[in-house]
């Protein structure tokens, strides 16, 4: 393919534009950005020539779906990337926030690509993807107990790392192996070690972003303002990060995990009600959270269940007397734990065995390919019987066929740390967090209409039994139906709050200050990015 442009007219136009001031804007035009980036430097040519995808290459559609997470968005309906780009190295990046800012393009950050509404890889205004998935290094010290970890790794692939390192070291974040660090840590992180240590966000002690004047930062020269807005805010507001540097944690070497699951027909409304109490009030070291969802009875019918699976830091001797004493109704047994390592822990709480090689952490295949459609809640009151009850009936319903919450117990360090520390503000006050997720198997725009729909519905019917003032939601499980930014960029300060104060609460308005201070002219924005105090974009 050629990447130049076609006349002579066109490359005098693109090396004065580059020596021009940055206000000075091309047409949209993917040429012009490709043509931008190969004279800018002698050595983006080899960045050009393997790392760069237009729409007529023919590794553009693989590249762009394969890290695709929710085949809402794989339609051909969808607005896609006029340029992708793979740098190989952050050193790359400047060059390729300079270039679309000359050429008036966007900039979309894609890590491990599950942004639930996709605004990573999808955009109305004419836009440039930047894949993280080929910056992939983690560099651990193993005296210091830290990790540097570039921001398109895995979770698996950091967990998998830290494996092969210690058997006593560890990182508190997510369960699913494919999340990108990037993201899950952009907007705090959580995973089945929060009670002990809290978020992944809390951990991190140095960082490196480039900017929107296209300099690499690192924690000294971006300042803590900057450095607090990273760690919780949300991606793809303040610039690209690159990587993460992170404090490691200790952890025994023997963990106890058990799962154990209960149906309507075994109690499971006693149950689940009586965890709201129990779960957030236990010791540090134990966590017990809960998916609930349907299943089919041996006879075909269709039942609720709950399933409870746990992590303890310590061996079954010392977890049996304590859930006896804490939760006898939940009826643990030895014969439902196993005393395991942390990674082994690690691969249960997504979803594989823990005898399992350690190899599938490494793995970027998505656990499903069916689409689905998100939303959060914090709970600060224990809901009623009742409130279950008709939960229970909405179950019944034809969408509900693959509908899932996860519930995830707060207490421990989540009540210790302020709300103002980090971004993240979701911490004492709060008893649990709800994932609702639902997916569905049938194809055509209808029937996620229809499922989207029903998982409104599910949604207003909770309304009375969560958060309030504002009703609060987790970044990670970013929900475009609580309000969007204009891609224009003239979205004001109080139309973004309406979503901002539900993710952040009063931390939104630090947020805007520092987004105002680090990227003025709002050119990184996406449909949920962080506003500037001025209305309108600067050009």
């Amino acid at each position: 393919m050629n990447y130049f442009p076609k006349n002579i007219s066109s490359l005098l136009i693109t090396l004065l534009v580059i020596s021009l001031s940055p206000l000075l804007v091309y047409p949209h035009s993917h040429e012009d950005f490709v043509a931008c980036l190969s004279h800018r430097s002698a050595a983006n040519q080899d960045l050009v020539s393997t790392n760069v995808y237009t729409p007529i290459n023919s590794s553009y559609t693989p590249t762009l779906q394969f890290s695709i997470r929710n085949p809402r968005f794989r339609s051909s309906a969808t607005a896609n990337p006029q340029v992708i780009v793979t740098p190989v190295n952050e050193s790359q990046i400047p060059d390729i926030v300079h270039c679309a800012k000359y050429t008036g393009l966007q900039i979309r950050t894609r890590g491990g690509g599950h942004d639930y509404e996709g605004v990573s890889y999808q955009s109305p205004i004419p836009f440039v993807m930047v894949d993280l998935i080929k910056m992939r290094e983690i560099v651990i010290d193993r005296e210091e107990e830290t990790a540097w970890v570039q921001a398109g790794a895995t979770l698996g692939e950091l967990y998998y790392r830290i494996s092969q390192t210690s058997r006593t070291l560890a990182f508190p974040a997510g369960g699913c192996f494919t999340v990108g660090v990037g993201g899950h840590i952009s907007g705090g992180g959580y995973g089945a070690l929060i009670r002990k240590f809290g978020i992944a966000a809390e951990h991190v002690v140095d960082a490196r972003i480039i900017d929107v004047n296209g300099r690499m930062l690192d924690r000294k020269s971006m300042g803590e303002e900057l450095f607090w807005a990273i760690r919780g805010g949300g991606g793809g507001s303040f610039g690209i990060v690159s990587a993460w540097k992170m404090q490691l944690v200790r952890v025994p070497e023997t963990l106890t995990i058990f799962t154990v699951n209960r149906t309507l027909e075994q109690n499971l409304t006693k149950l689940v009600h009586r965890w709201q109490y129990v779960a957030p009030n236990l010791p540090n070291d134990l966590f017990i959270a809960m998916v609930i969802r349907n299943v089919n009875t041996t006879g075909g019918n269709r039942t609720v269940q709950a399933t409870f699976i746990s992590l303890f830091l310590g061996g079954v001797d010392n977890l049996l007397p304590l859930l006896a004493d804490r939760f006898p109704e939940l009826g643990v047994r030895r014969e439902d734990c196993t005393e395991v390592t942390w990674v082994q822990a690690a691969m249960v709480f997504g979803n594989r065995m823990p005898n399992a090689s350690t190899e599938v952490l490494r793995t970027r295949a998505p656990y499903t390919n069916n689409p689905f459609k998100a939303k959060s809640d914090y709970i600060q009151e224990p809901i009623p019987v009742h409130g279950f009850e008709g939960l229970w009936k909405l179950f019944g319903e034809k969408e509900a066929k693959f509908v899932e919450l996860n519930w995830a117990p707060y207490g421990g360090r989540m009540w210790e740390v302020p709300a103002n520390a980090l971004p993240f503000p979701h911490r004492r006050g709060n008893l649990y967090k709800i994932l609702h997720l639902l997916y569905w198997d049938e194809p055509g725009r209808e029937a996620s209409e229809r499922h989207v729909n029903w998982m409104r519905k599910m949604y207003a019917y909770l309304e009375p039994f969560v958060s309030k003032n504002p009703r609060g939601a987790y970044i990670n499980y970013r929900d475009l139906d609580i309000g969007v930014n204009n891609n224009e960029g003239n979205t004001s300060y109080a139309q973004a709050s309406e979503w901002g104060l539900k993710y952040f609460k009063t931390n939104f308005k630090r947020l805007v200050r520092i987004k105002t201070m680090a990227d003025p002219t709002n050119f990184f924005r996406h449909e949920q990015s962080i506003p500037t105090l001025r209305s309108k974009r600067n050009h």
